[in-house]
């Protein structure tokens, strides 16, 4: 593979960039700074909550482009905005259904914080991996002064099986999508991290040929679409090994770095 007209490289955090243990590794931050000396810009692309994309790569945040919350929330040239917000309305019908669901554990993802109804140590636990800012509150639907991106829902057993096909009736309106095994996320009908990759590479002026995409589960399908060097994780759903052209190492073996160190040596 030619790699020498690369220009951009986007990445997925969980189960791509980070490892199994959620962390960064320093070969990949060694890289950034080679990178960025060829004008190689980097985006960080994750479900997570901006707050905790920050946390991961704290000594690179001001150097890189952002997209959080399935592309809610856009980091670009050191500027946050909020792009696709949900209504009101949209978050009363979410949580009074998924209230409904037995083992279903809430977050209401706000540009604040996150906001929970549940004091269960055990989804806390679990929580505070993705949610580096979070509230425990009486009500989500109370929830006020904050601006809303997304609804997230855990499930112990599986987000496909115990989740998803209960929530049809938002389908019509709003972007259900299965970023993980144990979640389910809903967010405005346009958003996704192809809506918000595709303004970094308009600002750009980066097309599909110089972009580079790393992925690995159903979150990721846009984005990988909007390159030509797709690069799907040994470890990545069936669905994103479909959509990707190529195939590099699972995120504990260094996938991503394996694939940035030839096209460093370009």
């Amino acid at each position: 593979m030619d790699f020498s007209g690369v220009k951009l490289v986007v990445s997925d955090m969980d189960g791509t960039l980070l490892n199994n243990k959620n962390e960064v590794s320093k070969r990949f931050l060694n890289q950034f700074i080679e990178l960025k000396k060829r004008n190689i810009h980097f985006v960080a692309a994750s479900g997570r909550q901006y707050h905790s994309i920050l946390y991961k790569l704290n000594s690179i945040k001001s150097e890189i482009s952002i997209i959080a919350e399935n592309g809610g929330v856009l980091q670009h040239n050191n500027q946050t905005q909020v792009l696709l917000k949900l209504s009101n309305q949209d978050i009363l019908k979410s949580v009074k259904l998924l209230r409904e669901i037995e083992g279903s554990y809430i977050v209401l993802c706000g540009m604040k914080s996150a906001y929970i109804e549940t004091n269960d140590s055990k989804f806390i636990s679990k929580l505070k991996i993705y949610y580096t800012s979070y509230e425990i509150v009486e009500d989500l639907t109370m929830v006020q002064n904050d601006q809303f991106l997304k609804i997230s829902v855990y499930h112990f057993n599986s987000s496909e099986t115990n989740l998803l096909p209960r929530v049809n009736d938002l389908k019509d309106k709003l972007k259900v999508t299965v970023p993980g095994k144990n979640w389910l996320d809903i967010t405005h009908n346009k958003s996704n991290k192809g809506y918000a990759l595709r303004l970094i590479q308009k600002e750009l002026n980066i097309s599909k040929n110089e972009t580079m995409v790393f992925g690995d589960y159903n979150n990721d399908l846009e984005m990988l679409e909007l390159c030509y060097f797709s690069f799907a994780m040994e470890n990545a759903h069936p669905d994103v090994k479909k959509i990707a052209r190529f195939e590099t190492k699972s995120n504990d073996d260094e996938g991503v770095e394996n694939i940035l160190e030839k096209l460093l040596k370009e």
